[in-house]
Formats: C-alpha cells, structure tokens, sequence
C-alpha cells in the first residue's frame, strides 16, 4: 500500500507510522520527497487493513499498488533513480555511454580498447572475464586472471569497471573487482543469483532475456530490490522475433514503456541489439531519442580479429563518430553527453 501524508506532517508523527506497520510484519518503507512524503507498507493487504490508517490524522490517502512489481513502481518510488559511477551517474539528466570488448581477451587488447573509449567519452569500461557462450567449444572468457586484468586496466586508464557474473559462487569475487556487476540475458531469472546480487552494495546492470517480457524484466529486478539493493539498472538488449536479418530486435518501445512505469535507469544495448555493426549508430541515436539514459556499446581495437562478437563491435574511429553525433544531438532532447 501506498500511504501519502498531509504536508508538513512532522518527523515524529512519520517515524511513528513507519514503526507501527513495521511492527505488524509488514515491511515499511519510507520516502521523502521534495512536496510530499510517502510511506509505504508490503505484505498481506488484509494486515495493512487491520491498520486503518486511513483514519490517522496525518495520512492524506492510502492507496494499492497495482503493479505486480512493487518496489521498482513509480506509484511507490516516482522519483528517478539516480546511481553515481565514477565521475558520472546513470539517471538523470546525464546520457552516460558504457564501451568495451565483448571480452577480456589480453592485455595489450584490453588496453588498447580501453584508452580508446577513454578518449572517445566513455564513462565505463565493459568486457567480459566470464563469458556465456551458446556452444561449449566457443571462448569462455578467462576467468579470474579475466577479472585481474580488467581491473588493473580499468585502474591504468582511470575507468570504472561493469562486468558479468553467471553463478552464484562468483558474485563476491565479481564484485571485488567491478563497480557494476552485470547480469546476462541468459541469467536474468536466475532468481536465486538476483536474491545473491539483492544483498551485496554494488549496482546491478540487468539485461533483458532475449525471450522475456518487459513485466518480466521488471519482476526480475523486483528480486533484487526485495533484498535490499535498490541500485539496478535496466538494460533493453532486444528480443527475439521471426525475423532472422538481424540478431535480435531491439525493442526500442520498450524504453519509454518502462521508464513510465519504473524510477529505475534504462540503457540500451545496441550492439547484441542488432549484431551488425553499421546498425550500432543509428540505433543509438533512436535509442537516446527515445529516453534512454545511456548505452552499453561494442568496441574492439581491430573487430576484424575479435575473439568474441567482432561483426557487431565498432571500430575506434566508428566510435568517436557516435560520441560526436550524440553530442550534437542530445541537448536538443534536453540531456547531456556524461
């Protein structure tokens, strides 16, 4: 339930209520804003019934949450979502731009891409030190010595680090060393490792599953929060359809959809998108014409010898020319360029 109080209630008066639904076992939620102040109460509706707190003095209305998924709602939280990274944050008025290989292959690659997404703007590195592949003979990814090199790159070059983690045993390591940890499409309701993530301190970067559903993707990121970190971060990767010319279909409708419904910030993926390179620009700019909040782009320093997704990866140059045109295009849309 959504409980509003009447302007200038006092402090006490909220600590009050917020102590009386706690002691029902319900779990209360408090959420000050800048002209009201809303509390809110999970459980058994039939609990916060026996409350009745519609008659309490300082209550000026209370109201169900209708989503299914509650904590990523804006009827409970209808302030954006904004999470610091670095010098940046996602969310927002900033447009931020996350770039990297696919992989973390060596380190001469590592950090020849890395000081080239430095350069081009990019306010993150990503690469990936575990890798789920569709076929058991592809490349897996390095593993821990993975995770080393990305950090020591990301320390070299004065990035911060999103990376993926695929179990459950991993998630402590992953995040000693990341400052985002990504979860995959391929593990996006792997609920018990979205419970593991809920209760570490680290923003989580969700991709959407390629067969899922954005109500999906939203109770996906409801695990996450349930556990107590409120730092997720959505990601639209596209889906798949009948149609077999390109990878995935980027379902950019998506975005606004979401961001009606959820406070929670929401990236684009372009690249795993479409898988065609030459797709990545104009995706990119639709994507930021539509609200997205940021993009997690493909770039290798030579895709032609790419051990990973080298078709869908841009050049250097190919990127520096996105960073130009998002820079052009997005104060007309009101945002700015992190």
């Amino acid at each position: 339930m959504i409980i509003t109080l009447k302007p200038d209630t006092p402090s006490e008066a909220a600590d009050a209520l917020l102590a009386r639904i706690s002691e029902t076992g319900l779990r209360a939620l408090h959420m000050p804003g800048d002209d009201r102040v809303v509390l809110g109460a999970l459980g058994e509706a039939s609990v916060v019934a026996e409350l009745a707190l519609e008659s309490h003095p300082h209550v000026a209305s209370v109201e169900p949450i209708l989503a299914p998924y509650k904590l990523v709602s804006r009827e409970l939280h209808p302030h954006d979502t904004v999470i610091p990274l670095g010098r940046s944050a996602i969310g927002g008025r900033d447009f931020c731009v996350i770039a990297g290989p696919c992989a973390v292959e060596t380190p001469d690659q590592l950090r020849a891409t890395a000081r080239a997404v430095k350069n081009g703007g990019a306010v993150a590195l990503r690469a990936g030190a575990y890798k789920p592949r569709t076929s058991p003979y592809s490349f897996q990814g390095h593993g821990p010595d993975g995770l080393q090199l990305l950090s020591e790159a990301g320390r070299e070059i004065g990035l911060p680090i999103v990376t993926e983690v695929m179990e459950i045993a991993d998630v402590d390591l992953v995040a000693a060393h990341a400052d985002i940890v990504q979860v995959g499409a391929r593990n996006m309701q792997n609920f018990a490792l979205l419970r593991a993530l809920g209760r570490i301190g680290k923003p989580i970067l969700l991709k959407r599953g390629f067969a899922a559903r954005i109500e999906d993707l939203l109770l996906a990121a409801e695990y996450i929060l349930a556990e107590g970190n409120d730092q997720v971060i959505l990601c639209e990767r596209g889906i798949r359809t009948f149609e077999t010319a390109i990878r995935n279909t980027l379902d950019l409708a998506a975005v606004p959809y979401i961001k009606a419904r959820t406070h929670l910030p929401v990236l684009v993926d372009p690249s795993h998108g479409t898988g065609i390179r030459d797709l990545v620009l104009p995706m990119s700019l639709a994507a930021a014409a539509c609200g997205a909040d940021g993009l997690l782009v493909e770039v290798h320093e030579d895709p032609a010898v790419a051990w990973s997704d080298g078709e869908q990866s841009l050049y250097p140059a190919q990127f520096d020319a996105l960073m130009a045109k998002l820079g052009a295009l997005l104060p007309i849309l009101g945002r700015r360029l992190a």
